[in-house]
């Protein structure tokens, strides 16, 4: 592999002109400028950021300013596009490589890798792996490998994949090359897990803080969970939002209900076919539907702005999860509201599910993934307490006052105090 020298790290004036010469921002947010200087001097990087808190500036900038091409290794296939697209639009010279090209368009895409011309080449997993590609990346300088959602590369992840194992060949095969790993969800030992089978030599490591102060957390007793959601959705006429269920026949039935009623809904899972897929995301990213109903096939990696809440008509089978699909909601900063209908019964068919797996040390993480998010949703502790303890934070403030737990015990509060002063007055 030709090994590529960069620049000696750009004065933080040099960056913030590149910021906003090229990507249209006027400042840093959390984190970003370190992460990237660190990237710039060749370093390993690891970070923790949350959904919409930019990590894909962290790869894009300084794959502008070193030679060679970044490789951006990401299983959002379906957004890829997207992501791409996106990048062009302000300059960038990216492309990206998966099963959906054509053989002549995939061609097209090594040739341009070969003769330079590309900064930023998206990959998934699967790609990395084959020997003919791994090859061709030989040809011509790598700037640095950035691993996105690198939690799907550890067994104790929310979304282990098992594609994603092979990417700890990296170090064998591109031994100079730096990595810098991103993901949105990972707890302490996740993150320790990321570093070893990623092989991240000293890496610059951030683990910004899990608190989204805008999204409101609540939980609601599951009875009738589809006139539920209806209730709620009815009640935010022409805001965007997504409601998740566990089964695809679920997810039918939910959007059926809410076009029934007259609710701009659309289904969304993996039975479908690619081609609807797409169009039914295509409809919500340009507001011509308020609502997808979706697996969690849907939504990993979205990049949509304002959705106004996120539901869950089933109870998801970890916190993990739970905080990354939430994490959907409010990316604008604007205040979303974040449901779960929760009911005992979804924690039996996990438990069925959990006791076929056939390895012990996966059945009891498993179970133990089960048992933090049943007691979030049963506990009267303040939720985002709760969100941020389990990844390892903690939070300063006794309530956070956007949560339904804290709302009750304010509710308490006043009321008695309230009376009083009734009384009082009557006298």
């Amino acid at each position: 592999m030709q090994e590529t020298m960069t620049m000696a790290r750009p004065a933080a004036g040099d960056l913030r002109r590149t910021l906003h010469r090229v990507f249209g921002f006027s400042a840093f947010r959390s984190y970003q400028e370190e992460i990237i200087g660190a990237i710039l001097e060749r370093r390993d990087a690891f970070a923790v950021m949350p959904t919409g808190g930019g990590k894909s500036l962290c790869y894009q900038l300084p794959a502008q300013l070193m030679d060679g091409t970044c490789l951006v290794i990401s299983p959002l296939i379906s957004l890829m596009k997207d992501q791409v697209d996106a990048a062009k639009a302000i300059g960038l010279k990216a492309d990206f490589l998966n099963c959906t090209l054509s053989a002549r368009e995939r061609n097209e895409v090594m040739r341009r890798l070969k003769e330079g011309a590309l900064r930023l080449l998206y990959v998934s997993p699967e790609r990395f792996a084959m020997p003919d590609f791994l090859a061709d990346l030989q040809s011509g300088p790598l700037s640095f490998i950035a691993i996105d959602e690198a939690h799907c590369i550890s067994e104790w992840g929310h979304d282990f994949r098992p594609d994603y194992l092979k990417l700890c060949n990296i170090v064998q095969r591109f031994p100079h090359t730096p990595r810098a790993a991103f993901t949105a969800t990972a707890t302490l030992k996740v993150q320790a897990d990321i570093i070893r089978k990623l092989q991240l030599r000293d890496p610059h490591t951030v683990r910004a803080s899990f608190n989204r102060p805008n999204l409101y957390y609540q939980v609601i007793k599951k009875t009738s969970v589809e006139h539920q959601i209806l209730r709620f959705i009815r009640s935010r006429k022409r805001q965007q939002g997504i409601v998740y269920r566990t089964r695809r026949s679920d997810v039918e039935d939910t959007a059926a209900t809410l076009k029934q009623y007259g609710v701009r809904a659309l289904p969304y899972h993996a039975g479908m076919e690619d081609e609807m897929r797409t169009r039914h995301q295509e409809l919500f990213d340009r507001g011509e539907a308020d609502v997808v109903v979706a697996t969690i096939a849907f939504g990993m990696g979205i990049d949509k702005p304002n959705i106004r809440y996120v539901l869950h008509g089933d109870l998801p089978k970890n916190i993990e999860g739970y905080y990354q699909e939430t994490g959907r909601a409010g990316r604008d900063g604007e205040p979303a509201h974040c449901l779960l209908f929760f009911g005992h019964s979804d924690t039996s068919t996990i438990r069925y599910f959990i006791g076929r797996m056939t390895d012990p040390r996966v059945r009891e993480h498993a179970s133990q993934c089960l048992q933090a998010m049943v007691q979030y949703g049963s506990s009267q502790r303040c939720r985002r307490r709760q969100l941020l303890a389990y990844f390892g934070e903690t939070y300063s403030e006794r309530r956070c006052g956007m949560c339904d737990a804290c709302r009750s015990w304010h509710m308490r509060r006043i009321t008695p105090m309230k009376s009083k002063l009734t009384t009082t007055e009557h006298r």
